[in-house]
């Protein structure tokens, strides 16, 4: 059995699990508190940071190259298109939601308002809260209008890079910090990938000290 190194509320972690729930690859779950950076997982991965997957004893470092390496390893389902261009959006996509996104968003919020306080890191700052939540309805407004011409982010089948936005939405979403109402088409999307058998794992997920939102696990939300 894999086992997968994460942190409940990193969305790096989630699309990682996500794409082996999508797949039905068994995983162990093992919560690690990188910031402490014990020995054993600074062997495992100098970076220091999760996700950190141990498939069967290759040891892999980094989201977007553990899911290229699962989807290799197990094309079915597919989550990265086989045209060029396609593919091309899809990787654009998922660099702009754990690249961007994260630095506009989800650093300022989640880092903020969670992972301060979990790691002794420090107290929130309202001037990096006050920018995310600002940020948050530009990059709303932008799916928006792809989801206006696209069933899904990158096109007409779900792919990685719905996972890659799925997985910095639902964490936000465990601390509030989604206005849903925004933007209907993004609320459906939401609601959609939200409802897929490969998310139940993360809707069960519970921080200590950080209760679940009463809409959290509800998938009439």
């Amino acid at each position: 059995m894999h086992k997968l190194y994460h942190a409940p509320l990193s969305p790096f972690c989630r699309k990682v699990r996500l794409v082996l729930a999508e797949k039905k690859i068994e995983v162990e779950l093992i919560e690690e508190r990188y910031w402490e950076k014990r020995k054993d997982f600074m062997l495992m991965n100098p970076g220091g940071m999760v996700p950190v997957l141990n498939a069967k004893g290759l040891i892999l470092a980094e989201s977007s190259a553990i899911c290229e390496y699962l989807e290799e390893v197990h094309p079915t389902p597919p989550l990265i298109p086989q045209s060029p261009a396609d593919r091309a959006e899809m990787r654009r996509l998922n660099s702009w939601f754990d690249d961007k996104f994260h630095r506009e968003v989800t650093v300022n919020l989640l880092n903020e308002r969670v992972n301060k306080k979990i790691t002794q890191s420090g107290y929130p700052d309202s001037s990096n809260v006050k920018a995310g939540s600002r940020n948050i309805k530009f990059h709303i407004d932008y799916m928006g209008q792809l989801l206006e011409q696209r069933r899904w982010l990158a096109g007409d089948k779900m792919t990685l890079a719905d996972f890659s936005a799925a997985a910095h939405f639902s964490c936000l979403d465990y601390i509030r910090d989604v206005d849903w109402d925004r933007n209907l088409a993004v609320k459906e999307w939401y609601a959609t990938i939200k409802s897929r058998p490969a998310f139940r794992s993360l809707l069960a997920d519970s921080v200590p000290g950080f209760p679940q939102p009463a809409h959290y696990a509800n998938l009439d939300f």
